[in-house]
């Protein structure tokens, strides 16, 4: 097995490392939505609609970067 062979796998298995937390956090992400986000319809306040803007806003930056959208477009 050469240098390179070696360093790909540990570059592979660390990606996939990567990938399954992504995975985890997309998950628990959906889950709460479906919940939504654990809050009871009749006591919504603008102070959810703050925290759904704010989870909203970094979701964004990471799909924008992701398919190369928004600012991240070229």
């Amino acid at each position: 097995m050469t240098a390179r062979t070696r360093t790909n796998d540990k570059a592979l298995a660390t990606f996939m490392a990567r990938k399954a937390e992504i995975d985890d956090m997309l998950t628990r992400l959906q889950s709460l939505s479906d919940e939504h986000f654990e809050a009871n319809p009749d006591e919504i306040h603008w102070g959810h609609v703050g925290d759904l803007a704010h989870y909203a806003s970094k979701l964004r930056e990471i799909t924008d970067s992701a398919f190369g959208e928004g600012e991240f477009a070229e």
